[in-house]
């Protein structure tokens, strides 16, 4: 049945009626009508043909028109009301030429009471669209992805309201599903016309783990549609079930097994964890029941996974929620056994390499994939603690979390940059910028190689300065990196960070076991252990913490361990216990005046005492240490450094609170420099007090993984550098490049001058000098 259309008047009005209610009624009208023409049984372009029709009605235009994306970046005009009919499928307009080709070129409206005026308009004398004056026209957009243009022009000069754009746009949102079909172009045509057409689209989200990495998308979509929900053969399922277990164990082994090949760590034990999972007979026999009750297996798998996420999904405690995650990736990879799938995509159908998107992903997900290229992970969910993200720093996969939008903005086979190191992802950059991406990736490569090449040589400046590299770290994983580093030991052992994916304080026996298993594989080098740096933004799920208008100031570190002895007590016991026989190095953090020295200090005596009462072998020695990061304590060095034996800068506390500067704020958080004169003079004072007490200094925080600013505090006089390991190769780099001595007489020089920042003098100097940065 065809469409009943009134013809339209020969003239419009100016304007649309001011009238918002019955702006609202007319829409809604409008969008039934559209919804009933999209059900109807029609072929898509008859469907087309209805629609533009009861556009041009009941938006009182004299024309209405649908161009759609052809391959080669060409708009052909697919369905007119107003226009000449022969017009359609020849006018053709390439992206950017034309009004039409702007508004695809831009993926933005355009409104023109006027447009033959335009310095873009093109006549196209077919079509006989001269006589029409006004033009409004929207791009139809699908995932970023432009589509097509949706237009309606007017003999007058008419003034298209904002309401009347919108309503124009949300049409053109009804319209892309249509062309998205792929009935009114062939699919393999859209698939070709891709690229060019699509929209540049940034997207923000949370570094999990750090690099760069370019290539295609891969969705990874596990769900699986079941067919079958009630069983014909109770029995013939349970045999179905258990058959589909055992090969998904067997599987599950086989995971086990490989990732041996990555060494010790949190992935391994992530992994061991997992396969416990899998074997859970609570989880089992809740799905056995199911099947029991008449379902099929399939059924019944998909009935527990949604019980178990019903209940989950009301838990706020990140490790519980982290286990939702493990159920779910079980469920579905138990799902495709029964249904003859293998977990993930077969190696034929993934390109040679890419970037799997996903709302959240298992870790054995994971693993599926990392066998098979892939160069980036981008996650709708995740934290820097969830176990996909811990796996993924085995494998040295750049992983960007908490996209929002990802699965449903990138498609697969789209282009990606994976921005590992500030948490953005670029969705079908242009072939300039992956030019680029692609060349920084290749010349990271190279420094790689010219970093490993410097493993053995020794971090001396060029007028014999010895500088000592140390690692943060915080996992098993990181201590891996001593050896192809050869730094010196671990300068800071952030002993809260395994607490995060637990589900409860760990006992001592626990601690003390881990502990030991972070001396075992430092081999002898020195492990400075931070005791728990909790609160702020660093909650542990099972302590109570109520909410802080300023959490950084807040109740955490060290003001935690005192109001709660118990904890702090426990955590050094196990210290001292997995330290028999070797040197054990404590160090205290936030600490804000001598007296919390003091008390933290005889917290560690009474807990030596204890552990000589129990007749345990103690610590060859002990050295107490303190995290300098609170400014009150530039006023206490002479009394602290009495009574410590080592000192440690965290920069990132300390410039907050010097500057009053919260560095979680995006406004404020780059507004003042660590390299300007308040900043230089407190390291100046520091390094000076600490060369008359006698006491080892270190620094500890961003600043030590900085080539820049590590080369100015070698100039100050620091000696000792602790850093992520990705930063000893850029670090050592500039430090055999450096005359130590000729710097720290330039710095002398304009040291105290008072401008906003000293950065573009030192860079300055850096390239007169040949300092490598």
């Amino acid at each position: 049945m065809s469409e009943v259309v009134a013809n339209p008047p020969a003239t419009a009005p100016a304007s649309a009626p001011a009238d918002s209610g019955g702006h609202v009624t007319a829409t809604r009208r409008l969008l039934r009508r559209l919804r009933g023409i999209m059900a109807a049984s029609e072929s898509a372009q008859e469907r087309l043909d209805r629609i533009v029709r009861v556009i041009a009605a009941e938006m009182v235009a004299e024309v209405c028109s649908a161009y759609v994306m052809r391959a080669g970046e060409v708009l052909e005009l697919f369905a007119t009301e107003g226009l000449r009919p022969e017009a359609v499928h020849r006018t053709r307009l390439r992206v950017g030429e034309g009004l039409v080709g702007v508004i695809a070129a831009s993926a933005r409206p355009l409104a023109l009471a006027d447009a033959q005026s335009h310095p873009d308009f093109a006549y196209r004398p077919e079509t006989g669209e001269e006589v029409y004056h006004s033009l409004m026209g929207v791009p139809i957009l699908r995932g970023g992805r432009v589509l097509g243009v949706l237009v309606v022009q007017n003999r007058t000069l008419r003034h298209y309201t904002e309401d009347e754009v919108e309503v124009l746009q949300t049409i053109a949102m009804i319209i892309a599903e249509l062309v998205a079909s792929g009935e009114l172009v062939n699919p393999l045509e859209m698939e070709e016309s891709r690229g060019g057409v699509a929209l540049p689209v940034r997207l923000e989200g949370i570094r999990l783990n750090p690099g760069l990495a370019i290539g295609p998308a891969v969705l990874h979509e596990p769900a699986v549609v079941i067919r079958q929900v009630v069983a014909e053969d109770i029995e013939a399922e349970q045999g179905r079930l258990r058959q589909a277990v055992a090969a998904m164990q067997q599987a599950i082994d086989k995971l086990v097994d490989r990732s041996r090949g990555l060494g010790p760590g949190e992935h391994r034990d992530i992994i061991e964890t997992y396969r416990m999972f899998a074997a859970d007979r609570g989880w089992l026999g809740r799905i056995g029941e199911a099947v029991r009750s008449g379902l099929t297996a399939e059924a019944a798998v998909q009935k527990v996974r949604d019980e178990t996420r019903g209940r989950m999904l009301q838990i706020a405690d990140p490790y519980l929620r982290e286990r939702l995650f493990d159920l779910e990736d079980l469920a579905n990879r138990l799902l495709r056994y029964l249904t003859g799938q293998s977990p993930g995509l077969s190696a034929a159908e993934l390109p040679s390499e890419f970037i799997v998107v996903a709302q959240t992903m298992g870790p054995a997900e994971l693993l599926d994939y990392a066998h098979r290229r892939i160069k980036g992970l981008v996650l709708e969910e995740g934290s820097a603690t969830a176990h996909v993200a811990i796996v993924a720093r085995a494998f040295d996969i750049p992983v960007v979390g908490r996209m929002g939008e990802a699965t449903r903005q990138i498609e697969t086979g789209d282009i990606l940059i994976v921005d590992g190191d500030h948490g953005q992802v670029l969705i079908r950059p242009r072939a300039d910028i992956q030019h680029s991406v692609g060349a920084t990736i290749a010349a990271r490569t190279r420094r790689r190689a010219f970093y490993e090449s410097l493993r053995d040589l020794p971090a001396v400046t060029r007028d014999e300065v010895d500088i000592r590299l140390l690692l943060n770290a915080g996992l098993l994983l990181d201590m891996a990196q001593l050896a192809p580093t050869d730094a010196e030991g671990i300068g800071l052992f952030r002993t809260e960070i395994p607490l995060l994916t637990r589900s409860a304080f760990p006992d001592v026996a626990d601690q003390a076991d881990f502990y030991r298993r972070v001396y075992q594989q430092a081999e002898g080098r020195p492990v400075v252990f931070r005791t728990l740096d909790i609160g702020g933004d660093k909650v542990l799920p099972y302590l109570a913490h109520g909410a802080e208008d300023n959490p950084a100031m807040g109740w955490r570190a060290i003001r935690i361990g005192l109001d709660r002895p118990a904890m702090l007590r426990q955590q050094l016991r196990a210290l001292i216990r997995a330290a028999a026989g070797l040197d054990l190095y404590v160090k205290f953090p936030m600490i804000a005046e001598v007296p919390e020295l003091e008390e933290a200090r005889r917290l560690l005596d009474k807990e030596l005492a204890r552990a000589a009462r129990e007749g345990r072998e103690p610590p060859h020695s002990v050295k107490v240490g303190v995290m300098l990061e609170v400014p009150s304590l530039l006023w206490q060095l002479p009394a602290l450094l009495k009574r410590v034996d080592f000192l440690s800068i965290g920069t990132n506390d300390l410039a907050q609170f010097l500057f009053a500067c919260d560095r979680g704020n995006p406004r404020v958080a780059d507004r003042y420099d660590l390299l300007s004169a308040p900043m230089l003079a407190l390291f100046r004072h520091v390094v000076a007090e600490c060369r008359a007490a006698n006491t080892p200094l270190s620094m500890c925080g961003e600043m030590a993984g900085d080539p820049i600013e590590a080369m100015v505090l070698i100039a100050i006089g620091f000696r000792s550098f602790s850093m992520a390991a990705n930063a000893i190769g850029p670090v050592k780099t500039m430090i055999r490049s450096l005359d130590a001595g000729a710097l720290a007489r330039y710095v002398d020089e304009i040291g105290e001058r008072p401008e906003h920042s000293l950065r573009r003098w030192l860079e300055s100097y850096a390239r007169d000098h040949a300092v490598a940065l």
